[in-house]
């Protein structure tokens, strides 16, 4: 059994109503027998846009502004059929990769919430103010979409470059206390230099002075300075984007030591299967500390940084009391084939989960004490969505 404080050997966690009530040598009612398994906390992937699925491999080769400029013009074409195959195949692949709560940017957050309850992974998704959507009808409609034990409704603002400011205050006076804005935010030297010159401020500092930060998880934050970093602190969480960022080549550096040292609360995330083009969370924390390091010429960002990360810190954005394995917290936990750790050494378990595995070793996903996932679970169901997935784009979308 680990999570990012260490390893401990032959115990049991007992699970009732969906929370660890006691992890020791207890042996009471149904059990699973996880011998040759090593149990951790769920991963959380805190932002992607997982109907962009459709998109994966389409356009891999551009720099920010002309790869957007290309995936829009795709969208155009969307369906909600489309978007909800995507979206379908997409849950899959990331509860059978471990992933068992997702933050998720894209037009079709009423989808994310009828596919978080069928499928049993935390959800937290919303209409997003982009292209003609009026602030005050997504914030409107992304309330509709209610509160319910796997998903938490989130304000999506795609960027202050594309949607400006004043789209950004409208919806921060709109807001009734305990909501979240999810944004990009200084993912590209251009973005910083055009809200420079048009508001006289960096983006970090511009939300700070409209009051905005404590309602914003800013997401990608490459080129943010180093006095904007104190400003975050009062943030619900920042997200790094690592393999995103390097292949749409937005350059700068995501200050994971500086901000992890001013008590920021960093998460982790995939971002979209267009521009990743992986779901897997077990690949992102390994590039993670891989870019840290050749970024920074040092060794300060280890396993521990971006397990933690992907595991506690994502369940503190989300507000629940989980990503330990530890009483009290969400019986939400990611059980892995032990025979892919080797050698199997304790001192050695926190390495394998960050440096070595992917989504390929989970055996079975729980979430609120559900079984959501076993090996091999889903592959008829991914076979038919994948067929369905390919005789859409060869119709409507063959452009695609």
């Amino acid at each position: 059994m680990v999570d990012y404080r260490g390893v401990r050997e032959r115990v049991n966690v007992t699970i009732e109503d969906g929370t660890i009530t006691r992890v020791g040598g207890e042996v009471e009612g149904d059990e699973i027998d996880c011998s040759d398994l090593v149990v951790m906390p769920g991963l959380v992937n805190s932002h992607t846009h997982a109907s962009m699925l459709a998109l994966r491999g389409y356009f891999d080769d551009g720099e920010l502004e002309d790869w957007l400029k290309r995936m829009w013009e795709a969208e155009d074409k969307f369906t909600d059929e489309l978007m909800y195959v995507s979206a379908e195949l997409a849950v899959i692949e990331m509860l059978s990769s471990g992933t068992t709560a997702f933050v998720d940017m894209y037009f079709n957050p009423n989808q994310i919430k009828d596919l978080s309850e069928k499928y049993g992974i935390r959800a937290s998704a919303g209409y997003t103010v982009l292209r003609g959507l009026d602030p005050e009808e997504a914030v409107k409609k992304t309330r509709s979409l209610g509160k319910s034990d796997l998903f938490t409704p989130v304000v999506n603002v795609h960027s202050i470059y594309a949607v400006g400011l004043d789209a950004l205050t409208r919806v921060r006076d709109l807001l009734t206390g305990g909501e979240r804005i999810h944004i990009h935010v200084s993912e590209t030297r251009a973005e910083i230099f055009s809200v420079k010159k048009r508001y006289g401020l960096f983006p970090v500092e511009l939300l700070w002075r409209e009051g905005l930060i404590p309602h914003i998880q800013a997401v990608h934050l490459g080129w943010v300075t180093s006095w904007e970093i104190e400003l975050l602190k009062s943030s619900p969480g920042v997200t790094h984007c690592p393999t995103s960022n390097m292949k749409l080549a937005t350059g700068g550096s995501f200050p994971f030591k500086e901000m992890w040292e001013a008590g920021v609360n960093i998460t982790l995330g995939t971002d979209g299967p267009a521009s990743n083009n992986s779901l897997d969370m077990f690949r992102e924390m390994r590039t993670a500390v891989l870019l840290q390091r050749h970024s920074y010429w040092n060794t300060w960002v280890k396993a521990q940084h971006v397990l933690r990360a992907s595991t506690m810190n994502g369940y503190r954005l989300f507000k629940v009391n989980g990503g330990l394995i530890e009483p009290g917290h969400v019986a939400d936990l990611v059980l892995l084939n032990r025979y892919d750790l080797v050698p199997a050494l304790n001192n050695r378990t926190i390495s394998h989960l960050v440096y070595h595995l992917t989504g390929n070793s989970v055996e079975r996903v729980i979430v609120r004490g559900r079984m959501v996932y076993r090996r091999g679970m889903f592959e008829e169901r991914k076979r038919k969505l994948v067929e369905k997935l390919e005789e859409i784009l060869a119709g409507r979308l063959r452009e695609v």
